[in-house]
């Protein structure tokens, strides 16, 4: 890092000032970077704090100045690397194509679209367990509330839905492509506990995340539901020439009840329709990923504010 050059701006005298400069620093860039620039440095000062408890933290800051950087400094390295880490990390992008046909069919080449899919399906489990897991925590927090260990208890929950977040990011991060946070949520340390506890109860973050865990759960089925469907008609009206071709018979039952009778004539429709609904599927689905991965973002990050 660059060295600090004494003159040029005044140092923070505490850590809880140097990382609001680094806020400051940081405004305007994406709010997951943010949180983890902030963890970083925080973690960093403080380790620095508790290495040296003979000086200040205005001396320990200004110690680290030249190899760690100004909080403007950081911030500068931090956007430079985001830029660097998402490059290397973006997939290759296919070569542009012209054509409607061309995009419409290209949705099968990009790697994106499968996960998109596989976080769909998966969607409906992620969303069962955060939906158990935020009503049994509620409702056991509310139940031993007229209790001592009312307070503990909620307290632990708090912190389990802040460590159920970042699980949740990493999933949305490595399968929707958005970025999300690889840090927890920092925190100032120096603060009493009573003044820690109360920032448990007001912080936004935990009550959104709490809010998107219960939605999870129908959309989780919406989502599974959607794949399932999608890719099993499709499939089926693919196939549906071959069956009948092999001697399956031309004509479909559910239920003993007659839904489909095939004509020889139309089996190339029928494999044509269900070429089309198979790319509108994985179409629907790379839109959903998208769509999901900025409502990831907004509730689980975005509710914290760095104005």
């Amino acid at each position: 890092m660059n060295a600090f050059q004494p003159g040029q701006v005044r140092l923070p005298a505490t850590i809880p000032e140097y990382l609001e400069q680094l806020r400051r620093s940081l405004a305007g860039a994406d709010p997951a970077l943010v949180q983890d620039a902030l963890y970083d440095a925080e973690e960093y000062l403080r380790s620095e704090l508790a290495e040296n408890p003979g000086r200040s933290e205005a001396e320990v800051i200004a110690a680290v100045a030249g190899s760690y950087g100004a909080p403007d400094e950081v911030a500068d390295i931090y956007r430079d690397t985001e830029v660097k880490v998402q490059t290397a990390l973006r997939p290759p992008a296919p070569p542009p194509r012209k054509s409607a046909l061309g995009r419409f069919f290209g949705v099968i080449a990009e790697p994106r679209t499968y996960a998109s899919l596989f976080y769909m399906l998966l969607a409906l489990a992620t969303g069962i367990f955060y939906f158990t897991w935020v009503v049994t925590g509620i409702s056991l927090s509310l139940g031993l509330a007229v209790l001592i260990i009312g307070i503990p208890f909620l307290i632990l929950y708090f912190g389990s839905v802040r460590i159920l977040s970042l699980v949740e990011g990493r999933i949305v991060e490595v399968m929707l492509g958005e970025r999300m946070p690889r840090r927890p949520l920092y925190s100032t340390r120096g603060r009493p506990w009573m003044e820690r506890i109360k920032e448990l109860f007001t912080d936004p973050r935990i009550w959104g995340t709490q809010l998107y865990f219960l939605l999870m759960l129908p959309l989780g089925i919406l989502y599974f539901t959607i794949v399932v469907t999608g890719l099993s008609v499709s499939l089926s009206l693919i196939a549906a020439p071959f069956a009948l071709l092999f001697g399956f018979g031309s004509h479909w039952f559910i239920d003993d009840n007659l839904v489909l009778d095939v004509d020889a004539w139309a089996w190339p429709l029928a494999m044509l329709a269900g070429v089309v609904l198979l790319f509108l599927t994985l179409h629907l689905a790379r839109a959903i990923g998208m769509l999901h991965g900025q409502l990831a973002k907004h509730m689980l990050v975005k509710t914290a504010q760095y104005d």
